[in-house]
């Protein structure tokens, strides 16, 4: 078996893992990623189907916060435009755009209990939230009725956590829209989202290298310190030998690569109880004609299972043929966060299109795409993620099963890539290598 040496190996490049080793190697460790796929970007990376440009998973990359941040620190190109307007709710067949009145607006127009609704966020951003039991529909319902009001909050939970609004702590839900970045500002990569990607890479490769089409097939422990990772590169086995190894996988393949018997047994336990995959479906749509104006995302009001949809070309003309248009649409099953019949669930999806759009009929589906199970749209739904550190001295977890509460989306990713990085570099700074020899 061929063994080489490596600073640190990051497994999965996926957001979090791309993020975690642009961080690392702009430190000065030599960083090694491995994935099994052959390009990167994992869950939120782009394919070419006739002609178009079409992302699997993330099509809007959120600005400012961690994210952005990453891009700046590594000195990494962002190439994202924006769209303005950038967000609309589509209400019976009506756009109403929130840019300027918010919640306040959104609300007002559709129950008198807008603002008992509002006072609640306000004492949300005061620190007052639900202990987290409490789904978003029950909380909702303490304060109104209106069904397109909760149409609406179904539809926002489906858009930014892949599931519905009775899987989604309220605490999750308002912290989300009270602390976090809550997609403000946000844009489309005019290569698709692998164009974010690749420029991670390339930061990524001034220090070191991503290696694709290579899958990791065990990682390595002695006495609950990791001490290497072997790949399978070109049909042989490499073993890497290192210190520091970073899992993008999620937390259910790491133990699986590792052994149970390698971690503490309340970490297996967690791994076994508490994640909860998110689905969704993502259909990528062509039209010679336009189905919408608006140049954003656009959440829908009373809808089967359609959550939101995304207008690309009216942004990034090039991610398709001349004279079509491009969008993506989302929807997420009922339930998002337990087993359901995938093909019912996509003609559920297929239906509202139809229903909120009369020309539809001319449009050519691209792709359908179910995440779930294993390839899901979030490996933990939020409100139910694991802690960063798996008991094991040196393996590390990232991504969208280990987030900060009440994150979600390759903001989230990216945050926990920086949390885990600055933990790693202050344990280095603190401990001279040398003396770890």
């Amino acid at each position: 078996m061929t063994v080489v040496r490596a600073d640190a190996v990051v497994i999965g490049a996926g957001a979090g893992g791309l993020c975690a080793a642009a961080r690392l190697a702009h430190a000065g460790l030599h960083t090694l990623v491995v994935d099994d796929k052959g390009r990167i970007g994992g869950r939120a990376s782009t394919e070419q189907i006739d002609g178009f440009t079409v992302n699997i998973g993330a099509i809007a990359i959120e600005l400012g916060g961690v994210f952005e941040e990453t891009f700046n620190t590594v000195g990494a190109p962002l190439d994202i435009r924006t769209p303005e307007p950038a967000s609309s709710f589509f209400i019976d067949g009506k756009l109403i755009d929130v840019g300027r009145g918010g919640w306040s607006l959104l609300l007002g127009q559709l129950t008198k209990q807008a603002s008992r609704i509002l006072e609640k966020f306000a004492d949300a951003r005061s620190g007052n939230l639900p202990d987290g039991r409490q789904s978003t529909e029950d909380w909702l319902k303490s304060y109104t009725g209106n069904a397109s009001v909760h149409a609406i909050f179904r539809n926002l939970c489906a858009a930014i956590f892949a599931c519905n609004a009775n899987e989604l702590p309220a605490r999750a839900f308002l912290t989300y829209f009270t602390s976090k970045g809550a997609f403000k500002r946000f844009g489309f990569c005019p290569q698709g989202t692998i164009g974010v990607w690749n420029a991670l890479g390339t930061a990524i490769k001034r220090n070191g290298d991503i290696w694709l089409s290579t899958p990791a097939v065990q990682i390595h422990t002695t006495n609950g310190r990791v001490e290497g990772v072997t790949v399978v590169r070109d049909g042989q086995k490499v073993r890497i030998e290192t210190d520091l190894v970073i899992s993008n996988a999620g937390p259910k393949i790491t133990v699986a690569l590792t052994g149970e018997a390698a971690f503490p047994p309340t970490y297996v336990e967690q791994v076994r109880s508490r994640l909860r995959p998110a689905a969704n479906i993502v259909i990528n749509i062509a039209s010679r004609e336009p189905l919408i104006s608006h140049p954003g995302i656009v959440t829908f009001g009373k809808t089967r299972r359609l959550c939101n949809m995304a207008n690309l070309t009216a942004t990034c003309p090039e991610l398709a043929p001349p004279g079509w248009h491009l969008y993506v649409a989302y929807a997420v099953p009922v339930p998002a966060l337990g087993d359901f019949d995938s093909e019912a669930e996509v003609e559920l999806a297929l239906t509202d299109l139809r229903e909120q759009f009369p020309n539809f009929a001319q449009a050519t589906i691209l792709s359908i795409r179910v995440m779930r199970d294993d390839w899901p749209a979030q490996r933990s739904c939020a409100g139910y993620d694991l802690p960063r550190e798996t008991g094991i001295e040196g393996l590390w977890c990232v991504g969208d099963a280990v987030k900060q509460y009440g994150n979600g989306g390759t903001q989230a990713c990216a945050e926990t890539a920086k949390i885990v990085t600055d933990a790693i570099l202050v344990e280095r700074a603190r401990v001279p290598q040398a003396s770890k020899v």
